[in-house]
């Protein structure tokens, strides 16, 4: 222990410790992200005043028209903010497609079925693939986020010091998992619509029929679940297990609860009602003429099964966890159902008072053409330096990474990037799809979330952490994770740079390139 103190201090004594202290003092004095979007949205307004007046513009690279400001304080400007503020809220694609899934997420997590899902993964796993287990676990409570913190982490903890490891480096393994997993998983969880709505947003700027589906990056998260399974497994166990020691703490070993007759039952039944619901839904896709294909071109990447997608989202979770709730008692009958639905939306008032005004700004970034021109100056910028290709989107993972260091929320951060660097990569000669963007940004966010004080559970883990050792503290926590961050972002970004050269398909409907 003293060892291992005596690095701490020294990492803590270094340069790159002072400036992650300088990055937490700054990004604690942050105003909340509803606060900095309606800021943003005063801001746009006055840039396109000063804009109009200095006659700014661009030349549309698509059909030639002049692009010109639309000054937000003329008479029409505010006639049209005056009428269409609620509007903005209402159409803002990401507040629908969360508050439709939570129902079906909402259920999963009250019923217990999510977290029996992440006991039974960790507890069914052999000793020697217990690392593999609990980063895995970490990769699919993606689902649901919170399942992931507050239960996974502690129990990833808990589960290495029951067989003798040091808990520190069961915490790692399972936070690398849920928090370095943002942008992968096996299914698409809640997350997906939300980025996507953001997505189809500012990809409409140059496309205004353009739609991104919440599962375009599914193909590349799929690979990406095995990306951060493998790194996560190799750099706790060859890296941060090592260099921690043997656990001399003094916390006591406690039983790690095995699952009730009841919960083997229910869970099983919900996989097996997952697995018919999915079998009927791919009856209606996968036959030619099937019920949720196009009915006139017989599509199914342009169809109403991709089109209502959500909803299919929404029931594969809805049903196997009224299944679930039925066998083990937490559902009893409709008043249980709706009191579990009821819970879960009842803290989604933070979000919706975001979304109203993220809304705001991104339509009044788009009203203004600023972010248009923006686009469409910056993307011949970047073709003026040559700066493009497979090396630009690995670039812009760096850049993600580098702003969620001082912004916590994945979809605040969106918000605000999304509309200038999607219509800027759609406007440079080779026209990346706005899904390439939408993983670029996945992988960012995903690195730094393992380091950075700014991401809303980081204390939480902290206090998890000091329940084996009252000495762990921030600096503990980043000095553990920083392995993964570095390994996972070198074989990370590699991963997507080869997948950018090689063409392949992002997701349905999500190619790497657009016409």
């Amino acid at each position: 222990m003293q060892k291992q103190l005596g690095s701490f201090k020294r990492f803590s004594g270094n340069a790159f410790s002072r400036s992650l202290d300088f990055i937490e003092i700054v990004g604690n004095r942050l105003p909340h992200p509803a606060t900095i979007f309606a800021m943003l949205a005063g801001l746009v307004i006055l840039i396109s005043t000063i804009s109009h007046w200095l006659g700014v513009s661009a030349v549309h690279p698509v059909d030639g028209s002049v692009v010109t400001v639309n000054n937000l304080l003329s008479g029409d400007g505010i006639r049209w903010m005056y009428t269409n503020i609620l509007h903005n809220f209402l159409r803002f694609p990401p507040l629908g497609y969360v508050l439709v899934v939570m129902v079906g997420i909402g259920l999963a997590e009250g019923t217990g079925l999510f977290q029996v899902m992440i006991r039974s993964v960790v507890l069914g796993a052999p000793p020697k693939m217990i690392t593999a287990a609990v980063v895995l676990a970490g990769i699919i409570s993606g689902l649901a986020v919170e399942a992931g913190y507050v239960i996974l982490i502690p129990l990833g903890a808990l589960i290495f010091h029951g067989i003798g490891r040091h808990p520190m480096a069961g915490l790692a393994a399972a936070f690398c998992g849920v928090s370095g997993g943002f942008g992968a998983n096996f299914f698409i969880g809640s997350i997906d619509p939300i980025l996507a709505g953001i997505s189809t947003s500012a990809a409409q700027l140059i496309i205004p029929d353009m739609v991104v589906n919440p599962a375009v990056n599914y193909y590349f998260m799929i690979v990406s679940s095995f990306v951060v399974l493998f790194v996560g497994v190799y750099v706790t166990e060859k890296i941060v297990e090592p260099r921690l020691g043997k656990y001399e703490g003094t916390a006591e070993r406690l039983p790690i609860e095995q699952l009730t007759p009841a919960e083997k039952k229910g869970l099983r039944w919900a996989g097996i009602s997952a697995l018919a619901f999915l079998a009927l839904l791919a009856a209606t896709v996968v036959p030619s003429g099937g019920l949720l294909r196009n009915p006139e071109t017989d599509s199914v990447l342009h169809s109403p099964f991709f089109d209502g997608i959500i909803i299919g989202i929404l029931l594969f979770f809805f049903i196997p966890a009224l299944v679930y709730g039925r066998i083990v008692g937490t559902i009893r009958n409709d008043k249980d159902v709706m009191k579990h639905i009821i819970r879960s939306m009842s803290g989604m008032g933070g979000y919706i008072v975001l979304v109203f005004f993220a809304a705001q700004f991104v339509y009044f970034f788009n009203e203004s053409n600023l972010g248009l021109i923006i686009a469409i100056e910056g993307a011949a910028g970047l073709r003026d330096i040559g700066f493009t290709g497979p090396v630009l989107i690995a670039a812009f993972v760096l850049l993600s990474a580098f702003i969620n260091l001082f912004m916590g929320s994945a979809s605040a951060k969106w918000a605000i990037i999304a509309p200038v660097f999607i219509p800027m990569l759609m406007l440079l000669d080779n026209a990346y799809h706005p899904g390439i963007t939408q993983a670029a940004f996945r992988i960012g966010d995903s690195l730094t979330n393992l380091v950075t004080p700014m991401m809303s559970y980081f204390a939480l883990i902290v206090t998890f952490a000091q329940k084996y050792d009252e000495r762990y503290g921030i600096g503990t926590i980043i000095s553990t994770m920083i392995p993964y961050t570095v390994i996972l972002g070198i074989v990370w970004i590699a991963a997507l740079m080869l997948w950018v050269w090689l063409g392949i398909p992002l997701g349905p409907d999500g190619p790497i390139y657009i016409n």
